[in-house]
């Protein structure tokens, strides 16, 4: 990261690419173990896409986003909600916004989606995101089948938003987005996310951009400063060292030049002052 000429910042990012099940390419340490956070949420939500096939794209799409509040984003989080059907107040992942509620966090649409899952297999909602509650074992049995490991191995830890998040090496992580449409009810949640990029994060995200940019994949970045992708069964995680997730275009640009794709308006971040006025720049 450089303000003005100098260099004030230096992020280091690891990265693989995996596909039929061999690394085809790699920066870094490909073995490095970190837990997936929100880059799971498209794993979280093929349980409920497997019990649910009332739910349509845009309700599959919100429950795999990090969505940032915005009206379209809320509207779709509240027909989620009415679909399940669940009320805002049985959301379990805490109230953010002004004034705070649950609806506003940005992991509402994953929530709702649990609470979807539990209407389709008549399980109690209170306390769905207890690690013993049916739905956290289904999703960690998802992730097991997913990058094909035992749950046993697949150490968990609990999330911002009170679920249960998992630890993959990178290489399983990238395992597992480039098998993750071969697995039963998972290509209608790839479907979701390519129909509706913008609902997952927002316009100026690693991971709505990517979707823009590559006609075909999948990406969801994750807190921590991950990012996972697939595509034409290749998948692709990046984690930068130390947490910080502004280091991930530019970053994924120069990986994906390795795999012949081109992310060149990922390659450079601007680095901007409260005056909306270039200071700086991130690149790799």
């Amino acid at each position: 990261m450089r303000r003005g000429n100098v260099v004030e910042a230096v992020h280091r990012v690891h990265a693989v690419a995996v596909q039929d099940g061999a690394v085809i390419a790699e920066a870094g340490d490909p073995q490095l173990v970190a837990f997936m956070r929100s880059s799971s949420k498209p794993l979280q939500a093929v349980p409920l896409a497997r019990a649910r096939p009332d739910m349509d794209a845009r309700d599959l799409a919100i429950a795999s986003a990090s969505h940032l509040a915005d009206e379209a984003q809320l509207a779709a989080v509240c027909g989620l909600l009415a679909k399940a059907p669940a009320a805002v107040d049985e959301l379990e992942c805490g109230a953010e916004g002004d004034p705070p509620s649950p609806l506003n966090h940005n992991c509402s649409g994953k929530h709702a989606g649990m609470l979807a899952l539990c209407r389709a297999h008549d399980w109690p909602s209170d306390g769905y995101r207890l690690p013993d509650h049916p739905v956290q074992r289904a999703i960690h049995a998802l992730h097991a089948e997913a990058a094909e490991v035992e749950e046993q191995e697949i150490p968990a830890a609990v999330d911002g938003c009170g679920v249960l998040t998992f630890a993959l090496p990178l290489e399983r992580m990238a395992h597992a987005f480039a098998r993750l449409e071969q697995l039963e009810g998972a290509r209608r949640v790839a479907d979701g996310m390519r129909a509706y990029p913008e609902l997952i994060r927002g316009p100026r995200a690693t991971d709505t951009q990517l979707m823009r940019a590559l006609p075909g994949w999948i990406a969801k970045g994750g807190a921590e400063g991950l990012l996972c992708a697939a595509g034409h069964s290749v998948g692709v995680a990046l984690k930068c060292e130390d947490g910080n997730g502004r280091a991930l275009g530019p970053a994924a640009a120069a990986f994906f030049a390795q795999l012949d794709l081109d992310l060149n308006e990922l390659s450079v971040l601007p680095l901007e002052n409260s005056r909306k006025e270039r200071v700086g720049e991130i690149r790799t």
